[in-house]
């Protein structure tokens, strides 16, 4: 599994909505297409310094969720005025609840995208669009532009925003947090700006300029989850809506990336292990498109531009991990392509950026971060390893050829600058408040050893002077799917979790995306039970190296996730005290043969295809969560799950709770008196989206819920959650 200014590894972030059971919300099939834009956060009460928006990986594409950005200045308490005294025999949960019920929304707001063109900031300012110039983009001088409530939408915001070339109209796709339908209407710019058209369940678009000067959208449209249509509209006097694509296989969708320099259009059609771009010429958009490289099942590949030359980075050839190849752009068919650069292995390609003589890639090497800087004029490559508490990348938005920004953050530190300059050829870090965080914990860098002897990584948090870490509480991460690396942006209740004496521990299991394609391969269709081995060694090898113990230990998972997750709690409860689950996919069997569903014809390279294939079906059986339920003892389980859900339907979901209930009852009848059942909770949230990664109420649900089962206090963890939660 976004957008724009970034590489064209960067195209998608909104571009395609569907990527998988999960977003995002962290695969070129593994790739971090970017966008022109960041957040920026506005407080009246708090302090946050501007910081990039997290691009999530292709990936997480397919779910769109604001992300919220943090700086370490921001980690310090704050006093409330006027507040009032909650009731002294009110417990810590009931509090916090109370607390972000009452507090007065008007303390902060959010700003979602933001994008500079021309000497203009074009970003959400309240419930409008806005645009200020430049230099004053952090004061309250703007002119609004268009009111989202004119949409009679429910707390609508900016998804994407793109300006066209002379700046006589801007686009902007909006939509709301429960929902996945999107809205992209289009601003004429004037002394009084007037919405010229508004297009319903846009996914991708992009602004090019024709030879007479005329400003063309094209734009991709989206239907049932599914991507297929590209149009091409005109405003003004020539207006004029056209489709001019469609793609007949539904096991593919279709995605817009303007190349950095702006020279190329690229229609991206692609499923999770084959792509096919074709070129529309910026100077001509009315022209024909040009296929570069017809599609070829397994091979998969994504195009930048530069100086008349095409960059290319793709999977063909052996090893089949990604590699950059590059061919001129008038001759960019595979038999023209010449090997540029090659990735070591075990190793994932983040991003990738172009610039006038410079192509950086951002890497991933054995669980580690890397920059590579390819001087192009010499074809030199200087590899920078990066700090090693560094788990994520965020891409800047840059159009300075002088500097590469970016910013380096973790599951429980929040974003810090870094900027290699071309000129000295050196990396330089953000200077200033060092974050308390990182003399108070430690980070690290473990492997487990499967069943047939791979060597699965992991990544370790803990208090650094935690002592008798065996009597610590455990929460596990796992993902395991799509070649997906799991998600490791700064989550404040993480932090807090670590704060409090938790170890936190990510286990980067085959069917993911840490150690580069292969890994993916290793890890899906009939290589599915590979994960489930690598989640219970890692569990096993955890504990053995005395990190918490079983009845300490919990896990958490989200969407396609869930997969793993229920078939530990199957084969191996005793591993467990509880689990959280989001969104959980638990029924693989059931939803991959219901081909009526919108997702499951894009599925089938990742779980196969039950109605044909005899061999998948059975394999399917062997891990299936809801298949392979039965009476025995059972971790307790907390599933949060969303009422309009359209990825993973809620019935499914409704379906395994009762079934688990079920064998729990029966196996308490079984067991006789005394016996201590586990609990399990349905929480049903309204709306229609996939996961909400902000929900307050989801969050503190969840930790109420860890912290009850595994009988721990929970007063000062929720002390400390307030003063991050209104983010």
């Amino acid at each position: 599994m976004q957008q724009k200014t970034k590489l064209f590894l960067q195209a998608l972030k909104y571009s395609i909505p569907h990527l998988g059971k999960c977003m995002q919300k962290q695969h070129l099939n593994h790739y971090n297409f970017a966008d022109h834009y960041y957040n920026r956060i506005k407080l009246k009460k708090y302090h946050l310094t501007k910081c990039l928006q997290n691009k999530p990986k292709i990936s997480e594409l397919a779910r769109n969720i604001p992300s919220r950005s943090f700086s370490c200045k921001d980690l310090q308490p704050v006093k409330q005025e006027n507040e009032k005294p909650l009731p002294e025999n009110m417990d810590a949960f009931e509090k916090v609840r109370t607390k972000l019920e009452t507090q007065p929304q008007e303390e902060y707001e959010i700003i979602s995208v933001e994008v500079k063109h021309g000497g203009f900031v074009y970003y959400q300012e309240g419930c409008c669009l806005v645009r200020s110039k430049d230099e004053e983009a952090d004061n309250d001088n703007y002119e609004v532009l268009f009111n989202l409530e004119e949409l009679k939408l429910d707390q609508p915001f900016i998804d994407c925003i793109r300006v066209a070339p002379d700046e006589k109209y801007v686009a902007a796709k909006i939509r709301t947090e429960d929902s996945e339908a999107s809205t992209c209407v289009i601003i004429k710019l004037s002394d009084q700006p007037v919405m010229e058209a508004s297009f319903p369940n846009v996914s991708s678009f992009e602004w090019v300029k024709d030879e007479e000067d005329e400003d063309v959208l094209f734009y991709t449209f989206q239907r049932n989850l599914r991507c297929h249509d590209v149009y091409r509209a005109t405003f003004g006097d020539n207006k004029r809506n056209e489709r001019f694509y469609t793609e007949k296989d539904p096991s593919y969708f279709v995605f817009l990336y303007l190349t950095k320099d702006s020279r190329f259009l690229t229609i991206n059609i692609m499923n999770k292990t084959t792509s096919e771009v074709w070129l529309i010429d910026g100077l001509s958009p009315w022209d024909p498109p040009v296929l570069i490289q017809k599609r070829i099942h397994g091979v998969l590949y994504y195009v930048e531009h530069r100086d008349d030359e095409l960059y290319i980075l793709t999977n063909v050839g052996e090893p089949t991990e990604f590699k950059l190849m590059r061919t001129a752009a008038d001759t960019p068919a595979i038999m023209n392509w010449d090997l540029f650069f090659t990735m070591k292995r075990n190793t994932k390609v983040i991003d990738l950026d172009m610039f006038k003589d410079h192509c950086v890639l951002f890497l991933k090497h054995s669980n580690l971060l890397y920059v590579n800087v390819i001087g192009l004029a010499d074809d030199s490559v200087r590899s920078l390893k990066l700090p090693p508490w560094a788990c994520g990348f965020i891409m800047d938005t840059n159009s300075d050829p002088k500097n590469c920004p970016f910013q380096l953050c973790s599951p429980i530190r929040p974003p810090k600058y870094y900027t290699y300059k071309f000129a000295e050829g050196k990396l330089f870090e953000e200077t200033g408040h060092e974050d308390p965080i990182t003399k108070t914990s430690r980070v690290l860098r473990l492997e487990a050893k499967s069943k047939d002897g791979k060597l699965v990584p992991m990544t370790v948090f803990h208090k650094t002077d935690s002592e008798d870490l065996q009597k610590k509480p455990l929460l596990i991460h796992v993902y395991g799917a799509y070649g997906m690396d799991l998600k490791m942006n700064f989550r404040p209740e993480r932090r807090v979790l670590v704060d409090d004496g938790w170890i936190l521990a990510y286990c980067h299991v085959r069917g993911g995306g840490e150690l580069g394609l292969q890994w993916h391969a290793d890890g899906r269709l009939t290589k599915k039970l590979n994960g489930l081995a690598d989640l219970e060694a890692c569990i096993k090898t955890l504990h053995g190296q005395g990190f918490s113990q079983p009845s300490l230990t919990t896990l958490t998972a989200f969407s396609a996730g869930g997969v793993l997750a229920g078939a530990l709690c199957n084969c191996n409860p005793e591993l467990l005290r509880a689990v959280t689950l989001e969104a959980p996919f638990l029924d693989v069997l059931n939803t991959m043969m219901d081909t009526t569903l919108p997702l499951t014809l894009e599925e089938l390279e990742e779980w196969g295809n039950p109605s044909s294939d005899e061999k998948h079906k059975n394999y399917i059986k062997r891990y299936c969560p809801y298949q392979n339920i039965k009476p025995q003892h059972y971790p307790s389980v907390h599933i949060t799950a969303y009422e309009n859900d359209e990825r993973v339907p809620l019935k499914g979901i409704v379906s395994y709770t009762e079934k688990l209930k079920e064998a729990i009852s029966e196996h308490a009848k079984d067991t006789g008196e005394g016996y201590q059942a586990p609990n399990i909770i349905l929480d049903i949230q309204p709306g229609g989206n996939h996961v909400i990664e902000d929900s307050h109420k989801k969050i503190t649900a969840q930790i109420k819920f860890l912290y009850e089962e595994l009988g721990l206090d929970s007063t000062s963890v929720f002390e400390d959650l307030k003063k991050y939660l209104k983010f």
